[in-house]
């Protein structure tokens, strides 16, 4: 077979594409026709008619308020279990939390970044279903992939009912860029691509290709157009870098988006903010069933007695952990004069040589601050202010930045405890089953709380979990409008910061509202993956973004900025090579414990919310299936690909 696209003419046929790719028979056996979409597949559905309702008290504490968490304690609350669920934040939600702004003399809700909703988002989307709350969603119709190489024009993606092979087919017709894919299906490595890409089998798939990252194994004679047009800019959206991804999870990504997918690519997003439309129906319905929801929460001790979770002790508001810990001095961040321990969300300031350390976590919402060129922290996500000493000078916040005592020092570790020792006696809490749901630094930082008879392996798994790189967003607000003849949400490719951008006055009510009134325009830039080193500050990120919206939207450089909202936060899951085999699952060695989140080994393809809610509906499931009642049916696209190997 010669080069794949290099002998097409301008004309072509589904046909003869299909011929070309050497699967026709395999179509035709399969059943996947432009009229019989796939249904989806159906993981862990209970044979027997098991009850459905507990009816005994039994209950449960989920550790965490992002999507995995509430999707557990949604589940449970409605099956009878006393759900009791606490987060750390003043709200809930995790990465899809809101909160509220003042921007160009109004006020706004902002979240982190948009976030769209797939068709293949079957568990997700059975829960909005459920809940009744289906209009808070809209299709955007399209959307568009756009790449600062001219060489490469915009690609456009709609909705489709098309499945494997169909959906490639349609893609080369479609695509304007379909003669530089760079596919040659007689070179034995070309080959290899598209076969382990289409012939997904998810045990194999780890196993062959959990060892190696994305971007070493795209080095040697692997389709340079494929790679720019869509194995780039796809890669990213799943927020890790492709120096640090894994190709096994990236075969597990494109197997769900796309290859095993007979939903299509376009999505749907929310009318208003995802606290609005999502987070807080979810909420208010755990509510409703009797199932008790504390913020401000944060745990203190999590004793182990004979192999199960004896309670919890939590403080709420300002109170402080009493109990010393351990932190590792960060690798990162370099500073003369002071010195910095502790990762991602959980950072201490400490002076060179001092006993007094600063919580660099801000008491709004939880998000790391920065030292700015004015001597003072500043928090990179809302806005608020502390002094070097911590205090609060701006708002949201309303407290001072913790403070610890510096114990001792070890090495590279050192131990610290709250300075606050009068704080009142911690809530304590009791429950027949725990369930972990917070981002992978929340998870850490809990398992240094357990103490006691805990399985070192468990303990090791947890330790051994990876976090992405940094992702961040800005979010504009502008005195005029301006043409845009791409999709309102595109992904964008080949800029040194920016992966996408939401032009927010045309999707959300809040920001059309504020359009229509002013004349202006709210945009936002997403970089879903950037090195720290790269970009240290918060002045370097946010000249970076202007620069390049700039070059992305040249009329804006005309317009007036009326208010801008940088948001950056470290907390996402990391997939590195060699790290599945290591992941957590669910259940766990400790009896009465287990897991959820997007960091949770899934045994089957997700990503992104949806696998955060499968995860915390599979923690469900499994005290389901314990107490004897009906697990619910979780749905996923088909686990295997076609032409497997």
């Amino acid at each position: 077979m010669s080069q794949l696209f290099n002998s097409l003419e301008s004309s072509i046929s589904r046909r003869t594409l299909l011929k070309l790719f050497g699967i026709s028979a395999i179509a035709g056996l399969t059943g996947y026709s432009r009229f019989t979409k796939p249904k989806p597949t159906v993981f862990q559905k209970d044979i027997l008619s098991l009850p459905r309702m507990l009816n005994q008290g039994k209950s449960v504490v989920v550790i965490g308020g992002g999507l995995a968490g509430l999707a557990c304690a949604y589940e449970l609350s409605q099956r009878g279990f006393l759900v009791t669920l606490l987060e750390k934040s003043p709200q809930l939600g995790g990465k899809i939390a809101s909160w509220q702004i003042e921007a160009a003399g109004e006020t706004f809700k902002m979240e982190h970044g948009f976030h769209g909703f797939f068709p293949q988002y079957y568990n997700l989307n059975s829960i909005v279903s459920e809940l009744g709350i289906v209009d808070n969603f809209q299709s955007l119709n399209f959307y568009s992939v756009v790449y600062r190489d001219s060489k490469y024009k915009p690609e456009v993606f709609r909705p489709s009912s098309s499945a494997f092979p169909w959906n490639i087919i349609d893609l080369a017709i479609a695509s304007p860029n379909r003669f530089r894919w760079g596919i040659n299906l007689t070179k034995f490595k070309h080959l290899q691509v598209f076969q382990a890409i289409t012939g997904f089998q998810r045990e194999k798939n780890y196993q062959r290709f959990d060892n190696i990252s994305v971007a070493d194994w795209v080095k040697t004679e692997f389709p340079q157009g494929l790679y720019d047009l869509y194995f780039l800019p796809f890669a990213k959206s799943s927020l890790n870098a492709p120096d640090v991804m894994s190709v096994g999870e990236l075969m597990q990504f494109f197997h769900f988006y796309f290859f095993g997918n007979p939903e299509g690519l376009a999505f749907n997003g929310t009318k208003d903010d995802m606290g609005t439309s999502l987070v807080q129906p979810i909420a208010r319905e755990i509510q409703r069933h009797g199932g008790k929801i504390i913020t401000g929460a944060t745990v203190s001790e999590i004793p182990a007695v004979q192999g199960k979770i004896d309670a919890l002790k939590y403080y709420l508001g300002s109170n402080q952990n009493n109990v010393p810990f351990w932190v590792k001095r960060n690798s990162v961040v370099a500073d003369k004069e002071i010195e910095y321990f502790g990762a991602a969300d959980e950072v201490f300031a400490v002076k060179s040589g001092g006993k007094e350390a600063i919580s660099l976590t801000c008491t709004h919402q939880g998000c790391t601050v920065q030292t700015a060129a004015d001597g003072k922290f500043h928090c990179p996500c809302h806005g608020a202010v502390f002094t070097a000493d911590g205090k609060v000078v701006k708002g949201p916040a309303q407290r001072d930045l913790a403070k610890f005592q510096v114990v001792q020092q070890q090495d590279e570790n050192l131990q610290l405890v709250a300075t606050n020792s009068k704080s009142p006696s911690p809530e304590t809490i009791q429950a027949d089953y725990y369930v972990l749901a917070t981002d992978v630094p929340g998870v850490q930082q809990l398992w240094k709380r357990v103490s006691g008879d805990v399985d070192q392996k468990v303990r090791s798994q947890v330790e051994n979990l990876s976090i992405a790189d940094p992702f961040a967003v800005c979010r504009f607000w502008f005195d005029r409008d301006f043409e845009w003849e791409q999709s309102n949400f595109t992904s964008l490719s080949g800029y040194q910061l920016t992966d996408s951008i939401t032009l927010y006055h045309r999707i959300q009510e809040q920001f059309i509202d504020w359009a229509k009134r002013t004349g202006g325009s709210v945009v936002e830039l997403h970089a879903y993956c950037y090195k720290a080193k790269e970009f240290p500050t918060q002045e370097a990120l946010l000249t970076k973004f202007e620069q390049e919206l700039y070059e992305i939207v040249p009329e804006l450089q005309q317009a007036n900025v009326l208010h801008q909202e940088l948001v950056n936060q470290n907390n996402f899951s990391g997939y590195p090579p060699n790290s599945y085999a290591e992941r957590p699952e669910t259940s766990t060695s400790v009896s009465n414990l287990l897991f959820a989140g997007d960091w949770v080994k899934m045994p089957f393809p997700c990503g992104l919310m949806e696998r955060a809610v499968s995860s915390g509906l599979l923690a469900a499931n499994e005290i389901l299936s314990r107490e004897g009642l009906q697990r619910r049916s979780l749905l996923s696209v088909n686990p295997e690909g076609l032409l497997q190997i």
